[in-house]
């Protein structure tokens, strides 16, 4: 398989690691679109929210218990946004789910 997020959490590119354990890898975004901008990956490969199932959707519940871990860790005590972009036409430009973790300013909606 050639997936970059794959790559990444193998260990065969390089990356900022903020966390792993046997089912999440987190690291900084090389684009950081606010202060703190992580990105959390399962190790195993899901192409997209779109892809979620009965059988592999444990890991989306232990992402989100990683981010509440890590955002205070990271010192977001005034509040985050987490974002999975689902699909090409909503701005997903690598196919392994993915969740951006950003924080450390202040958000509009939809956009910002």
């Amino acid at each position: 398989m050639d997936c970059l997020f794959c790559k990444i959490a193998a260990g065969e590119i390089p990356s900022k690691k903020v966390y792993e354990d046997e089912q999440v890898y987190a690291f900084y975004d090389i684009d950081p679109q606010a202060p703190v901008h992580v990105l959390l990956i399962p190790k195993a490969h899901i192409a997209s929210a779109a892809e979620i199932t009965p059988e592999n959707s444990a890991v989306v519940a232990h992402i989100f218990e990683v981010a509440a871990a890590l955002a205070k860790e990271l010192g977001l005590d005034d509040g985050f946004r987490i974002v999975s972009n689902c699909g090409e036409s909503a701005g997903q430009t690598v196919r392994h789910l993915h969740f951006h973790l950003m924080g450390g300013r202040s958000f509009a909606w939809p956009a910002g």
